[in-house]
């Protein structure tokens, strides 16, 4: 089943503007190495399951993969030839909005070697440039 909320308080969104960088999830907070995004756009629920899958895949169990995006946002569309007006189409599918700064996935346990090669299956998997990022210790 693809991923989207429970409830919503309304079954359709305006499309909205994108615009500047990520302000919240732009740092690895809970894996040692996350999948930077270096666009933006929307990713798909679809987008989000088949990376998860793909790392998990790879991972064999091994380590954890934290999924930092959620898809909120409905995009509507019509129905094909269909004639203009009669309101607005059904919610076709789930999006998350990524801004460019934003940490898609991370993981943990595993050592360097292996979370670059998950992390590059799933940014294939994405519509949008991504980088490698590691976490940030802090100085003790």
């Amino acid at each position: 089943m693809a991923m989207m909320p429970k409830r919503v308080k309304y079954r359709k969104s305006q499309r909205g503007k994108m615009k500047g960088n990520a302000q919240r999830t732009n740092y690895v907070a809970f894996g040692e190495y996350g999948l930077q995004s270096l666009e933006m756009s929307w990713v798909t629920a679809r987008n989000i399951e088949a990376g998860r899958v793909a790392a998990t895949h790879y991972l064999h169990r091994e380590g954890k993969v934290y999924l930092r995006i959620f898809p909120h946002k409905p995009v509507s569309s019509k129905p094909l030839e269909t004639r203009m007006g009669k309101g607005k189409g059904e919610p076709a599918f789930w999006v998350a909005r990524v801004r460019p700064g934003m940490i898609m996935f991370e993981i943990s346990g595993v050592d360097e070697e292996v979370a670059k090669q998950a992390l590059l299956r799933v940014a294939h998997k994405m519509p949008v440039k991504c980088r490698l990022v590691r976490r940030r210790h802090a100085i003790a």
